[in-house]
């Protein structure tokens, strides 16, 4: 959809969301690493390592963490009737800035590497729209199916779509930008 709504390249786009439902967790960096030498793109290892040690080790880490605190000091009813709820509103502006920072970066990379519009503005799409997909796996993974927060983060999903729907909006316009 994302693809469609920017113009994008279709053959490209089913490449990149195949390639991305693969690399969710264990082979992001391998498989990473791999396209970008096939595209002659050099990424250090290190840089795709820390991107998943930022975006899903470190938050996923913490949530455990949070959870068995919370619940050997107060009880699963109190980390899932109040504690939670504490952060709805802080956790959703949370997750709309990361997809604005993860489309930002990867659009501006994009332009830098003179990668055209038509498979830019998709990368972009699909790269942080997965973003959400990861949240809600990992709450999933973390809390349970009947949780909660397997809730919430499906209901954040829903909230994704306004903004998504601005990003594409600038995509579009910033289409002359990439022609330069």
């Amino acid at each position: 959809m994302w693809s469609t709504l920017t113009n994008g390249d279709p053959a490209y786009t089913v490449v990149q969301v195949a390639t991305n439902d693969l690399i969710i967790l264990f082979a992001f960096v391998p498989i990473v690493k791999f396209l970008l030498g096939v595209s002659n793109v050099s990424v250090p290892w290190g840089t795709l390592i820390l991107s998943v040690v930022l975006f899903v080790v470190i938050p996923l880490t913490g949530g455990m963490l949070t959870r068995s605190l919370v619940i050997g000091k107060h009880g699963k009813s109190y980390l899932e009737g109040i504690f939670v709820n504490k952060f709805d509103g802080i956790t959703t502006i949370g997750l709309l800035l990361t997809l604005v920072l993860i489309f930002s970066i990867a659009y501006t990379a994009c332009h830098i590497l003179k990668i055209p519009h038509t498979i830019a503005a998709p990368a972009g799409m699909i790269g942080a729209s997965n973003f959400f997909e990861l949240a809600v796996a990992v709450a999933i993974a973390l809390f349970g199916t009947s949780s909660p927060a397997a809730l919430a983060t499906t209901v954040g999903v829903l909230t994704e779509v306004p903004v998504m729907l601005i990003l594409v909006k600038i995509a579009n316009r910033t289409n002359d930008w990439f022609l330069n």
